[in-house]
């Protein structure tokens, strides 16, 4: 398998499966983002309960991405996506017939994060596919699926002022229900299915600290990707005083740049290594979030986030790129941690840049420190990537092929 090329390797229906299940998840997971804007005008809402309605979801997601990892490695991924999908037609369900208080709002959001918690069945669908010197690629394809954004961001605000902000969530049942047969239908477990682990498992694998490490890692990259997605919304409607449709259509731009830019940094990171290309992202995210805290006009902060989302979204390929090869046989138990610590990074950033808004009446303090965080990335790649590479990377960060030599 180690001479094929990419598209010969693997099993193409099964990442397009994956794809499919990943975005329009994605799509489902992060409706509150620009909606929450929309809905303020039945539901009055301050700033830091703006920021609580939009980070629920993504609290959803973290905390169920474990157990769809756990279901990953007990019934495959297929059956778990299959039955994912089923589960997250519920708060669409309940969004757009039964909600009438914020309260019931605020429990539409949280389980949400059931569609969040996709990325624990569909990487592992695509990644068991491939081999390790592909890793980077493959996820990266897969998670590419996180475009589905693009589709919220652009147009649920737009129906929801034609039609109402409910019946943006019955339209959304559609989508998830063709992909759901199109993912029946054509996706299939790899043969390369590793033994079911059990909670123990669980615990041994939390016992180390290279999970920790890419928890850390990857709560920045995603968190930082999803939680902006989630967010910048209110940001754009808040600080430039922008319309519903119009502040969501400068967050779809944002949104691409890091959307798209998740497979590019995973190819990047196989050709050139994980460790170069996140320290590279984290100190340009850095950058961009720091200048963002000036608050520029809006054309210069509308490309500061866009180079800061790609940054950001080509960081999450290549924080799987390095994932598979310290945690081959453990894939799924680890892509539902990790991608459950992505997660919290997501819920915190719209608490840190709602409730100091709240309180400083700026979001200057917020960026500054997303900034920080991410200049602290940097500092932490660099002081473990020397122990990494003796255990299990090649120079930069590069895969190791099964004879020990790296991936051309």
């Amino acid at each position: 398998m180690g001479n094929k090329g990419f598209w010969e390797s693997g099993h193409k229906p099964s990442l397009f499966s994956s794809f499919l299940y990943f975005d329009v998840s994605f799509m489902i997971w992060v409706l509150m983002g620009p909606l929450v804007v929309v809905i303020m005008s039945d539901y009055p809402m301050d700033a830091a309960q703006k920021a609580n309605l939009v980070a629920l979801p993504i609290l959803g997601g973290s905390i169920l991405r474990l157990v769809l990892g756990f279901l990953t490695d007990r019934i495959g991924p297929k059956r778990t996506g299959q039955l994912g999908m089923l589960i997250t037609m519920v708060p669409l369900v309940w969004g757009w017939q039964f909600v009438n208080s914020l309260n019931e709002l605020y429990y539409v959001g949280l389980l949400l994060g059931v569609a969040g918690a996709s990325f624990a069945a569909a990487l592992p669908l695509a990644s068991r596919w491939y081999p390790p010197q592909y890793q980077g690629l493959a996820m990266g394809i897969a998670g590419a699926g996180n475009s589905g954004t693009v589709f919220t961001t652009l147009f649920a605000n737009r129906i929801a002022q034609v039609y109402g902000w409910e019946t943006v969530f019955g339209l959304a049942l559609i989508p998830i229900a063709v992909v759901f047969l199109v993912f029946s239908i054509l996706a299939k477990d790899s043969p390369n299915q590793p033994k079911p682990k059990t909670l123990a498992d669980y615990g041994n694998i939390l016992k180390l600290k290279d999970t920790w490490l890419f928890c850390i890692l990857y709560s920045v990259t995603f968190g930082g990707f999803v939680g902006l997605a989630n967010y910048l919304t209110i940001f754009f409607n808040t600080q430039y005083g922008l319309s519903p449709v119009r502040a969501a259509d400068f967050t779809t731009l944002a949104v691409i740049a890091g959307s798209f830019f998740r497979p590019v940094g995973g190819w990047l990171a196989d050709r050139i290594g994980g460790i170069r290309m996140l320290m590279l992202l984290y100190a340009g995210a850095a950058l961009m979030l720091a200048s963002v805290s000036s608050i520029p006009p809006l054309g210069v902060v509308t490309a500061l986030l866009f180079v800061g989302m790609m940054c950001l979204g080509a960081g999450n390929g290549s924080v799987f790129q390095l994932v598979p090869q310290r945690f081959q046989g453990e894939i799924g138990i680890v892509t539902g941690i990790v991608g459950a610590a992505g997660g919290v990074g997501g819920y915190f950033l719209p608490k840190i840049l709602g409730n100091l808004y709240q309180s400083t009446g700026s979001y200057t303090p917020g960026f500054l420190i997303l900034s920080g965080i991410a200049l602290s990335c940097v500092v932490l790649v660099g002081i473990v990537q020397g122990q990494w590479k003796k255990e299990f990377l090649g120079q930069g960060g590069k895969a190791r092929l099964d004879d020990g030599t790296l991936a051309s």
